[in-house]
């Protein structure tokens, strides 16, 4: 029994059995109309592309292959065939800067990179000449002819055609690397984090629990989160094990583009940051369109979503709900349900409260709070501390990377989140340790004023950042993008008056900023680094 190795490419051959009518469904990169097939489907492709890797590509055990694309079946299919030989997909964040993107595949030493057609083929022609370890290029498309200036190029469709259906998959060692993803650099150059068949098989499992995200049979998952970043929180995992629909949008995030796959393909289940339903919401205000969201559960994570945008999310019928975890966290490390004691006993809004907290730690994984010298600190849902995390699928280091000695203590993974937990085990981001504001010796967290921020009527995204203050250290400055009725009218004053009632007066922004948006990472945070690297020398009214 001990001796059964857990390889992701069971969780497909299983899904194409048993679940072999169920649907996965993907937009066209190239025109955004609908492709569909089936696990059974899936599975003789995934056969075939591990024959071509082989035979014609050359790939062996332990190679990297890079993957560059958008949210399709082509990437789907190479999240097993490439694991499946004994080899590592890398999953490249294709919004990376040229420099980061070259970066990433010389460091991972990529041998052959598949890309998708269009813009994605010009953004890798534009690096060609400074990639050091790629042999071979796949271009990904309908096509089995291939138009680029990079060499030796093939046709994903026309190396697909010539393989045989069957393939024998190895037995390969649970504990080798399947995947590996690369952090987003907002600290220094991106980290490589890799993902063994092993994490990826008991992430999958957990990740499905009721105690959890709660996906079975029955369910359709709309893969929002892109598949560069963190496996798409496991979800090309994670659904074909219960036999649930896949849908991908490819690079359409239109608000109209998604609300429509969500209609006509009755997704229950989406998971993504925040961004992406801020920006569905805004759409409906303006365009004065209803949707009927209910049957759809969305899972939210990358940052805390504003209490605002998720009952509104709810009065449009959705289930929301709140999750955690980061690339080294594979990636789920919480997510919050409520306790059925707890929803017999709090009130309507001590729920909601509860569930703008990052929620419970999945089963199998540990997680405590310490101070600076590494105490660990009560449970008492007030005192903060370093969040720290341990269990089957969290990371003990990074690929090839001398900041892997500060990323452990004591076999404990730092995650750099300050957090609370309470005595009920709901553990609260109080803020990134990096993004704390410290005035005067004491700790403001920029999640809360920006969640009380973003519930002003008038507010479609706000951020806040500390910048330097003489007297103080450092005071809050509140960066806010105003809804477009309420752009020219809105005022500091009226956001300042607004929060007032929430906060001790000493927490509340120095200055408010008015700005027609707020600059994003490449998976749609706020990005903070370049805020205040902009606002850097700005001058406080409290400064004078």
């Amino acid at each position: 029994m001990d001796d059964y190795q857990l390889n992701v490419t069971k969780v497909l051959e299983n899904a194409s059995k048993v679940y072999g009518k169920k649907e996965v469904v993907s937009r066209r990169v190239s025109d955004g109309s609908i492709f569909r097939y089936t696990y059974k489907d899936a599975w003789e492709r995934v056969q075939r592309a591990a024959n071509f890797l082989v035979d014609e590509l050359g790939v062996k055990p332990g190679d990297r292959v890079g993957v560059i694309g958008w949210n399709t079946h082509r990437f789907f299919e190479l999240y097993y065939a490439v694991p499946g030989v004994g080899a590592v997909v890398h999953e490249i964040n294709l919004r990376l800067s040229p420099d980061d993107l070259t970066y990433i595949i010389n460091h991972a030493g990529d041998r052959v990179l598949f890309l998708d057609d269009g813009l994605v083929r010009l953004l890798v022609e534009s690096v060609k000449d400074k990639l050091k370890t790629v042999e071979k290029f796949v271009v990904m498309s309908d096509s089995k002819e291939v138009d680029t200036s990079l060499k030796p190029a093939y046709s994903y469709e026309a190396l697909m055609d010539s393989a045989k259906p069957s393939y024998k998959f190895p037995v390969i060692d649970e504990r080798s690397g399947a995947a590996m993803c690369y952090t987003t650099g907002t600290t220094g150059k991106p980290k490589g984090v890799v993902y063994s068949h092993r994490a990826l098989m008991l992430h999958s499992i957990v990740a499905g629990l009721p105690s959890t995200i709660n996906v079975s049979e029955k369910d359709a998952m709309l893969v929002l989160v892109p598949m560069f970043h963190v496996n798409a929180w496991g979800m090309p995992y994670g659904a074909p094990a219960v036999g649930a629909k896949l849908i991908f949008p490819a690079q359409f995030y239109a608000p109209d583009m998604i609300l429509e796959l969500v209609e006509k393909e009755r997704a229950t289940i989406a998971a993504s940051v925040p961004t992406i339903w801020i920006m569905v919401v805004d759409y409906l205000k303006k365009t004065g369109k209803k949707v009927d969201l209910t049957g759809l559960k969305i899972v939210f994570g990358g940052s805390e979503p504003p209490l605002a945008l998720m009952k509104t999310l709810a009065e449009m019928g959705a289930t929301v709900q709140h999750a955690w975890g980061m690339t080294e966290t594979t990636p789920l490390g919480t997510a919050n349900i409520i306790k059925s004691y707890l929803e017999e006993t709090l009130s309507e809004e001590e729920k909601w409260q509860l569930m703008t907290k990052q929620g419970l730690v999945a089963p199998m994984l540990e997680v405590k709070i310490v101070d600076e010298t590494g105490k660990e600190l009560p449970w008492d849902g007030k005192t903060p501390g370093e969040l720290l995390i341990r269990g089957p699928w969290i990371a003990k280091s990074y690929y090839n990377d001398e900041r892997s000695k500060d990323a452990l203590l004591d076999g404990w993974f730092r995650t750099g989140d300050i957090a609370t937990i309470d005595p009920e085990g709901y553990v609260k981001l109080v803020d990134r340790a990096k993004d704390l504001i410290k005035s005067g010796g004491e700790w403001i967290s920029s999640v809360d004023l920006e969640n009380a921020i973003m519930a002003h009527p008038g507010v479609k995204e706000a951020t806040v950042i500390a910048v330097k203050h003489p007297k103080w250290q450092e005071r809050p400055l509140a960066v806010v993008v105003p809804r477009d009725e309420y752009k020219g009218k809105l005022t500091k004053e009226e956001i300042i008056e607004f929060i007032r009632p929430k906060f001790a007066k000493w927490w509340l922004p120095d200055d408010v900023v008015f700005v027609n948006e707020i600059p994003k990472t490449s998976v749609g945070k706020f990005d903070k680094k370049l805020l205040r690297e902009k606002y850097k020398d700005y001058k406080l009214p409290t400064a004078e």
